[in-house]
């Protein structure tokens, strides 16, 4: 099983600039513009062409600033309307070239040529892509519903300002400044009263005793199924992980954090944290490394260690704690190899704290969309895979003193399995535990957040809470003797 190269996590890093939305607008737009204007600009028609980007420059800060996810992206039309109704009509051959360019890098580019290069999808992917990119509902170059509308809004203010400077009619600017100031204000209403479905945050930091030593468990292994979807997990055929639930603790309302990006969310949950505390705000990472203690660091304090295997993206937020594993690999292979990875990890480095993340599922949902039968398959195919994994350790004699967590680290929505903004299917998260000190067939309704993993992974083998850790120990799962005192 190969690592993740140099190249392959640089390879990851700028692709970000691509699929987050926020990056992708700008770009996407001055490679437009460059394209439809290619023959003047080598003529050295560079002067109108600066100086209209300028005064289109407020507007791409505004779509960099804000998001507009789910439906908030509806209102992302009142400002193409308003340019219609009080300026000039825009160039329709520069907006159809900006529609079929997009389409062509989401759909076949992107949906199609990538995909087929990186996990071995059929040529024919095009076919079910392009719908998935008109359902997605989540902030990213793949969502044409909040994409189309950005983008020809800038094309069509960028092309006229550059227009009327070369007939010398310029826009009149208080006209100008008016419409942006108007754009502004809607932005400013629709995030400070309508985005609203945050989930609540935990405003403490962790608190209480540590377990007592005889107590301790010996090892904590997390696998972290990438991107399974609830309500699919619940619909697949799964015996041996519905029997781990009937022999442990199931959450029935497991959050995941927002954004639910996987960056995002393993260091939520390995920080037990926020983004606006461990600095990971989404997958396009502009700083490496997390700004606070990890589960791995507080492990470090009592000579104990902790290691993840997982795909390049998590080097960004846990550096050296991380053995990667390569994501360029077709679909049918990613979690056998990486079990086989795992096992030769767990022989050689013997970790007190073991993170798998299983990707399978949530490639399988990004390239051909949930609601399909090879996502309930490849759900299935993980459940064979961490049953086979499960018993090799117990085999070792790895399973004696351990607890085993269970999870998704968030789920996914329709369209191009997008998430990160928490519509229907994204936001609450398969999660149980089974272990010694863990109740049997306990169910637990309340609600409760994937930050309390580091927490009580640090309780389960007596190390100190992560400097920045806010979420509760998961008490519920404890049994009495193994649970936390206040």
């Amino acid at each position: 099983m190969k690592s993740a190269s140099k190249f392959e996590k640089t390879a990851a890093r700028c692709w970000n600039l691509l699929n987050e939305g926020k990056p992708f607008t700008p770009i996407f737009v001055i490679g437009t513009m460059t394209l439809f204007h290619l023959q003047g600009l080598l003529q050295g028609e560079w002067f109108p062409f600066l100086i209209s980007l300028l005064f289109t420059l407020p507007l791409f800060i505004l779509y960099f600033y804000y998001d507009f996810p789910l439906f908030l992206r509806n209102y992302l039309w009142i400002p193409i309307i308003g340019y219609l109704l009080f300026f000039e009509s825009p160039n329709l051959a520069l907006w159809g070239f900006g529609i079929g360019l997009y389409f062509f890098f989401t759909v076949f580019f992107w949906g199609t040529f990538y995909y087929h290069l990186r996990i071995g999808t059929d040529w024919l992917n095009f076919t079910r892509f392009w719908k998935l990119v008109l359902k997605n509902s989540d902030s990213t170059s793949g969502n044409a519903q909040e994409q189309l509308p950005k983008f020809l809004l800038l094309l069509a203010v960028w092309d006229g300002m550059m227009t009327n400077l070369a007939t010398g009619e310029l826009l009149p600017a208080t006209h100008y400044f008016v419409f942006c100031g108007a754009v502004f204000a809607l932005a400013f209403i629709l995030h400070h009263f309508l985005f609203d479905w945050k989930p609540k945050q935990y405003d403490s930091f962790t608190t209480g005793e540590a377990i007592d030593e005889e107590l301790m468990n010996e090892k904590v292994v997390v696998i972290v199924i990438d991107g399974m979807r609830k309500e699919r997990f619940y619909e697949a055929n799964t015996p041996y992980l519905d029997s781990l639930m009937e022999q442990g603790t199931e959450y029935l309302n497991m959050e995941t954090v927002y954004p639910a990006r996987t960056v995002v969310c393993f260091s939520s949950m390995f920080t037990g944290t926020y983004p606006k505390e461990h600095g990971m705000k989404s997958n396009m990472v502009w700083k490496l490394g997390i700004k606070v203690e990890s589960i791995f660091d507080s492990l470090r304090k009592v000579g104990k260690k902790g290691k993840m295997l997982g795909i390049a993206h998590l080097v960004d937020s846990f550096g050296k704690d991380v053995e990667t594993v390569t994501a360029v690999m077709h679909k049918d292979k990613a979690d056998r190899n990486i079990i086989n990875k795992a096992k030769v990890i767990m022989e050689e480095q013997d970790p007190d704290l073991f993170i798998v993340q299983l990707i399978g599922t949530d490639q399988i949902g990004h390239s051909r969309g949930v609601l399909y039968d090879e996502y309930i398959e490849k759900i299935e195919e993980a459940d064979r895979l961490i049953q086979e994994y499960v018993k090799w350790l117990e085999t070792e004699g790895k399973m004696e003193n351990t607890t085993l967590m269970i999870c998704a680290d968030h789920g996914q929505a329709d369209g191009i399995g997008g998430h990160g903004h928490l519509d229907e299917g994204e936001r609450y998260v398969p999660f149980f535990m089974v272990g010694p000190g863990i109740k049997q067939g306990e169910k637990v309704q309340e609600k409760h957040s994937l930050v309390s993993m580091a927490s009580t992974i640090a309780h389960l083998l007596g190390a100190p809470f992560p400097s920045h850790s806010r979420g509760p120990v998961l008490n519920e799962a404890l049994k009495e003797r193994w649970k936390q005192h206040e």
